[in-house]
């Protein structure tokens, strides 16, 4: 990972959310009066004063909890502690210094990392007395306020001083990649294995990931952000105020995404809500990998992957593009097979076919089936080129395009993905009308 690393550190409902979104600035932490809302570490790149870097949110940390989640959160918050290169240990000036916060600052003292203590809810630090921080042994305690922005800037400017010096691949492209899907059908199980690391939180409890989730990655050179989404449910389902800000932001994290890995569980076969999802990505010009998991728990002979898929695209026809790969996050089984085609799907994405191969390929199409004609207007297609790549998109010019009948245009899309395939993405087709010059 080429960007330092800073961690947010701290017990539950000290603001460390809060203080989350103002840095990165805007609302991507979920923010909640309810204790244990932010369950997994959540990596978002930020930037200050040219400095850009990542910042994770993690769970608030309960010392004393024998609670499985509370065990969990534990775990994941020591291991982003082992991956940080700066912590931030946010601490409630309101409440002052807490037993559990003596247990905190030991831990972090005995990383041997950096760590600075951020005294938050300092809304006048005139009125408000945050010096007993000194006693946790880590220098001027930095007051903020995370609800108003107050010193937020001085803090920044501080934590900034404490980076490790920048790398020269932090200005890299970075390929982004959404694991998208229902709750509970296996994305954090299938990323984790991916990773070679319990890097999520996995729990048999439906909707345990509420944020999306980035986690940094490699491969064969190639620089990744995977993230773990919360799973869509249907709207009537979503009545609860962070189950709706989940589907919010797992929309967000499609929207920003380069490819997205729509998982499914074999043993319950395609759902409508599965295919909503896979059509949201589709229609947002994403590249696209269906992941069928849990294979390995599907009756199956030789022609029973085929056959899914075939059903597959019997609901949706764009399916036919989309490659599939049967997995099981469990076993580990054709996991990584995955990562080559993330490779496959994003060279197919830039793909660029010069203008005189798209020109021979629509003179190909023409003499195979010409348009039907309209009523009284003359339908003549002259030329067409490439116009986009991420999506790739393909501009045909004539005299009378939109008298062009839609069955024609998915013709010409069907021939132009013969030629060319374009596998995993979405090829869009402009119609243009041909100027009088040309």
């Amino acid at each position: 990972m080429s960007l330092p690393v800073v961690a947010l550190i701290g017990r539950p409902n000290v603001g460390k959310s809060s203080l989350f979104n103002r840095i990165v600035g805007h609302d991507t932490a979920i923010v909640s009066d309810e204790p244990g809302t932010t369950r997994d570490r959540h990596f978002t790149r930020a930037e200050w004063n040219g400095r850009a870097f990542w910042l994770v949110d993690t769970g608030g940390l309960r010392e004393d909890s024998t609670l499985p989640m509370d065990l969990e959160i534990r775990k994941q918050v020591k291991q982003a502690i082992d991956e940080a290169d700066l912590l931030l240990l946010v601490l409630d000036s309101q409440v002052g210094v807490h037993p559990s916060d003596a247990r905190v600052a030991e831990l972090l003292r005995n990383s041997g990392k950096p760590w600075m203590v951020v005294a938050n809810k300092v809304d006048d630090p005139r009125t408000t007395d945050y010096y007993e921080f000194y006693k946790l042994g880590a220098g001027d305690p930095h007051p903020v306020s995370a609800t108003n922005g107050k010193m937020s800037g001085d803090l920044l400017d501080e934590l900034v001083k404490m980076l490790p010096a920048p790398h020269p691949d932090e200005l890299k492209e970075l390929l982004r990649v959404s694991v998208i899907g229902r709750p509970n059908v296996g994305k954090s199980s299938f990323i984790n294995k991916l990773l070679g690391a319990e890097r999520l939180v996995v729990s048999e409890i439906a909707g345990t990931t509420r944020d999306a989730i980035d986690t940094p990655f490699t491969y064969h050179g190639r620089e990744m952000i995977f993230v773990d989404t919360a799973g869509l449910r249907r709207q009537a389902r979503i009545d609860d105020g962070i189950e709706f800000y989940s589907a919010l932001r797992t929309r967000r994290a499609i929207d920003r995404s380069d490819i997205c890995i729509l998982m499914i569980d074999a043993t319950e076969g395609l759902h409508n809500q599965d295919l909503k999802i896979a059509t949201l990505a589709w229609e947002a010009g994403r590249g696209l990998i269906m992941v069928v998991n849990k294979w390995d728990l599907k009756e199956k002979d030789d022609k029973t992957a085929a056959k899914f898929e075939k059903e597959c695209a019997e609901k949706a026809p764009y399916l036919r593009f989309v490659p599939f790969v049967f997995t099981s996050a469990l076993t580990g089984m054709r996991v990584t097979k995955v990562l080559d085609l993330i490779q496959t799907v994003d060279a197919e994405r830039h793909k660029r076919i010069s203008t005189s191969q798209v020109n021979d390929a629509l003179q190909q199409l023409l003499a195979r089936r010409q348009p039907p004609q309209a009523a009284g207007h003359e339908i003549k297609l002259n030329y067409a080129t490439q116009v986009e790549t991420n999506p790739p998109t393909i501009a045909v010019f004539g005299n009378n395009p939109d008298k062009l009948q839609e069955h024609y245009v998915r013709y010409l899309h069907n021939g132009f993905r013969e030629f060319w395939g374009f596998t995993g993405n979405p090829l869009r087709i402009i119609l243009r009308r041909k100027s009088e010059k040309q």
